[in-house]
């Protein structure tokens, strides 16, 4: 049974693989893949009612986006994309975020794996593994 309640609270980032290749491939300029490889941001999930809220908070640039489940929206990325976003909750407890603009499209799963919340950014083949504990 899915349970999004599992992702509520604040994750600190403890290992990333692959992301400013993947950054590259979203289209990020190099000055902020820098900028974006050197931060250490915090993600901090919360709810209110069927309105979930995803910040994420680093000394570089704080953002935040609110959804409902299921319910396409408008969302302004870290990175400066208009995207259209979705975000679903799968049999397996992922939680799958699916941004597209510009006629491209990339997948953001986030998933509960021994207490640590892993995300998996795919674009194009390329691939970025962030790994958060909870704080």
């Amino acid at each position: 049974m899915a349970n999004i309640e599992a992702f509520l609270g604040k994750w600190s980032l403890i290992s990333s693989e692959g992301f400013e290749d993947y950054m590259k491939e979203l289209g990020v300029g190099m000055a902020m893949r820098k900028m974006g490889n050197m931060a250490k941001p915090d993600v901090i999930i919360t709810r209110n009612g069927d309105i979930y809220t995803i910040k994420t908070e680093s000394t570089f640039k704080t953002t935040e986006f609110n959804f409902k489940l299921n319910e396409k929206f408008d969302e302004n990325t870290i990175d400066g994309r208009k995207a259209q976003t979705l975000i679903t909750l799968d049999d397996n407890n992922a939680l799958i975020q699916v941004q597209q603009w510009d006629g491209k499209e990339t997948t953001i799963t986030r998933k509960i794996e021994d207490g640590k919340l892993i995300v998996e950014c795919v674009m194009n083949g390329v691939k970025c593994t962030r790994v958060y504990r909870k704080v």
